[in-house]
Formats: C-alpha cells, sequence, structure tokens
C-alpha cells in the first residue's frame, strides 16, 4: 500500500514527501483523513504544497473506491452504474417461446 502512496504523491509532484508518508505508516486510504495541521506535523512547510494535498485529498475523497467504478461483465460502460446513480437497473429482456405442432409426441 505505500507503494499507491509514492505513485499518487509523484501524480500531484510532490514525491520529496513519499518517505515522509512511508516513514509515517500513511496510505493513500488515510490520506483522505489528513487535514492542515496535519501536514505542518508531517513537515509540509510550504503553503502551495499544503494546498495542493489538501485539493489532492479532497478530490480522493470524492473519487469513488475502484470496486464501484469497476464495470461489471454485465454492464454497458455507456449507462451509468447503479451505484452512481442510486437507482434500481433495468433491462429489457426478451424472452421467445416456440412451440412446434406435434412436438409433444416426439418427446
Amino acid at each position: 500500500m505505500t507503494a499507491s502512496i509514492r505513485l499518487w504523491l509523484e501524480s500531484l509532484g510532490l514525491d520529496l514527501y513519499a518517505e515522509t508518508f512511508e516513514e509515517n505508516d500513511l496510505d493513500v486510504e488515510l490520506a483522505a483523513d489528513l487535514t492542515d495541521a496535519d501536514l505542518k506535523d508531517l513537515g509540509v512547510a510550504s503553503m502551495g504544497h499544503r494546498k495542493k494535498l489538501l485539493r489532492a485529498i479532497e478530490a480522493l475523497a470524492a473519487a469513488p473506491t475502484a470496486i464501484e467504478s469497476a464495470p461489471s461483465t454485465m454492464e454497458s460502460s455507456a449507462e451509468p452504474s447503479e451505484a452512481a446513480t442510486g437507482q434500481a437497473e433495468r433491462r429489457q429482456l426478451t424472452v421467445l417461446f416456440c412451440d412446434l405442432v406435434g412436438s409433444t409426441a416426439f418427446s
């Protein structure tokens, strides 16, 4: 999990804090709980870096989890998922019934 915090910080251009986050056993899941005061305690002295991290943390909290965002094999990627809409999914179902004359005698 520490590799993902490093990748997240690298994507923000703040990989210089990766070692500090890893030393404090912080991962991406726990990063969503960090506050400005926590970042100061971690040694993020730059106001710009703290603001950038706080914006990224807000985006993490607003983003759906990987399980919710992964489409299942039955869902179309063009349609919003049940988790995204909060409503039950409805699908059209076609049923074909064919009755051959005299088929009962064959069985």
